[in-house]
């Protein structure tokens, strides 16, 4: 075995020993941040979100998997009034006075050429090739795996504390007009970003139950 092999199996063995370690109410109270008592907001706090946070954010979501290592999301933090203007024509009445009030608005996109930058990303492989010659490919793979990247997103925000609104009522030809004309990147979902205020969080939805979700073969 060579010795980046081996660091590679410590540092993963390390990992999962920290974890085992955690006394039982740590572990169910980073899940219950992260997951379980989590929640949407649409009203936030008067508090901002730095830049560098946005940084940080950022370095710490990008560790999350996708196929092949693709990383096709590609992301516009809007957190000026400017920023938003050129979001809000694009949006459903209704979501524009949360757009408006949040700290951060998230634009997750995706890059049709993502697969330029394979051979840097996923060395291990010719997977690019496949979506030169097969270009119709690349917009599922890459809305697939950037709405992954968009989850990655909302758990790491979660894990540094601020809150998350995602949003799906808007018009993503429109918001690609108004923010990627002559791009190839194509916009996925909206998530507002910052510290929500919880007086405003209604009673808790339910979900449904593992029989109705899920099909054990």
């Amino acid at each position: 075995m060579d010795e980046a092999k081996r660091q590679v199996i410590e540092r993963v063995q390390s990992v999962r020993a920290r974890y085992a370690a955690l006394e039982p109410a740590a572990r169910a109270a980073a899940i219950d941040a992260l997951l379980r008592e989590a929640r949407s907001h649409k009203m936030w706090l008067d508090r901002p979100v730095e830049d560098a946070l946005l940084r940080d954010l950022y370095e710490l979501f990008k560790w999350g998997p996708t196929s092949s290592n693709s990383n096709p999301a590609r992301i516009v933090f809007a957190r000026t009034a400017e920023g938003k203007a050129r979001i809000i024509p694009a949006l459903d009445a209704g979501n524009v006075a949360k757009v408006r009030a949040a700290p951060v608005t998230a634009v997750i996109g995706y890059d049709l050429r993502f697969h330029e930058r394979l051979p840097e990303l996923f060395p291990l492989a010719d997977h690019s090739s496949h979506f030169r010659d097969h270009p119709e490919a690349a917009e599922p793979y890459a809305l697939r795996n950037s709405s992954l990247q968009g989850a990655w997103l909302i758990i790491a925000a979660r894990a540094m504390g601020l809150d998350v609104g995602p949003m799906s009522g808007f018009d993503n030809g429109r918001l690609d007009e108004l923010l990627f004309a002559g791009t190839s990147i194509r916009s996925n979902f909206i998530l507002n970003l910052g510290y929500g205020d919880p007086a405003a969080v209604p009673a808790r939805l339910p979900r449904l139950p593992f029989q109705d979700a899920c099909t054990l073969i």
